[in-house]
């Protein structure tokens, strides 16, 4: 039983989109989602470098088109359930045809807006804390006024917060690595965000999922297009639980998981935290054989 995901921020980098250009169809692809949100994707997949990426206005709409552009090179039609995390979400549902893609870049390209406004009323970042008890990390975290944004599984935890208290969070027995993210995604701070993005995703003309879809909210399955974006749009100000949606994977007898590109992220957690269920990570087009075949293995098609 085969399950799709897409990756969230953080999974950018310079570059990233160069393998997949060379393909002429996919590079039509990229231009017609350039022109639909006015942006120069091909300059952000190719030329940009990691500091111009970082902005978030720019790093989502560039991972969910890469996504898109590997999603359609693999051509998989029918999953048994399709996840992504935090703005990979929008990815998935483009991948299960709630919406189109073009709707899907008009979505993200607003919701990086809204998301670098809202950043900016408030100093913030993000930081992943690897390993140590997860009561104590918790605890931890919640002391210094932060908010777990990400409950990832596998031993991490994305702490959100101010930079002042990002500083002095220290865990015992764990690791803190900061994120190239600007601002505290998943937390009250992007509350001014939710309200346009609710305006713009209720004009949207949605489907049927093909496959059902994991919500980060809380693992739960979706099987109604409305309600996806719904979801999405009030994910923006409250926590990923990807923690969650591996429990569900694992439950709902899901054998093998291909993240799209950029991937590797998603996979590596489900390799730490569910290893019974095999991953592919489908990082460029030299990948493709094998990730067909990976699909076939899973009963995709």
């Amino acid at each position: 039983m085969l399950a799709l995901l897409a990756p969230g921020q953080g999974s950018q980098t310079p570059g990233m989109l160069t393998p997949w250009l060379a393909d002429p169809e996919l590079k039509k692809l990229l231009d017609s989602y350039s022109a639909a949100i006015d942006l120069d994707l091909e300059h952000l997949g190719v030329s940009a470098d990691a500091e111009e990426i970082k902005d978030t206005a720019y790093a989502q709409p560039l991972i969910v088109a890469t996504s898109l552009l590997s999603a359609r090179a693999l051509s998989i039609k029918s999953a048994a359930f399709v996840a992504g995390h935090s703005v990979g979400e929008i990815s998935a549902a483009a991948i299960a045809g709630v919406i189109s893609d073009i709707d899907a870049m008009k979505l993200v390209r607003a919701r990086g807006r809204e998301m670098a406004k809202a950043a900016a009323l408030t100093e913030g970042g993000m930081a992943a804390v690897l390993g140590g008890d997860r009561e104590t990390v918790l605890k931890a975290i919640s002391d210094l006024d932060l908010v777990a944004a990400n409950d990832n599984g596998g031993g991490q935890i994305v702490a959100a917060g101010s930079l002042a208290a990002l500083s002095q969070l220290a865990p015992e027995g764990a690791r803190v690595r900061p994120l190239a993210v600007a601002g505290a995604f998943h937390t009250s701070q992007m509350e001014p965000a939710v309200a346009p993005l609710r305006e713009i995703a209720a004009a949207l003309e949605v489907h049927t999922p093909r496959s059902p879809i994991i919500s980060n909210k809380a693992g739960n399955i979706v099987n109604d297009g409305r309600e996806t974006l719904d979801l999405i749009v009030n994910q923006i100000a409250n926590p990923v639980r990807w923690d969650l949606c591996m429990e569900q994977l694992q439950k709902s007898g899901v054998t093998g998981v291909i993240e799209v590109a950029p991937a590797g992220t998603l996979a590596g957690l489900i390799k730490r935290a569910v290893p019974t269920i095999a991953q592919f990570a489908f990082k460029s087009p030299a990948d493709l054989d094998a990730a067909r075949e990976f699909a076939k293995e899973h009963g995709g098609a």
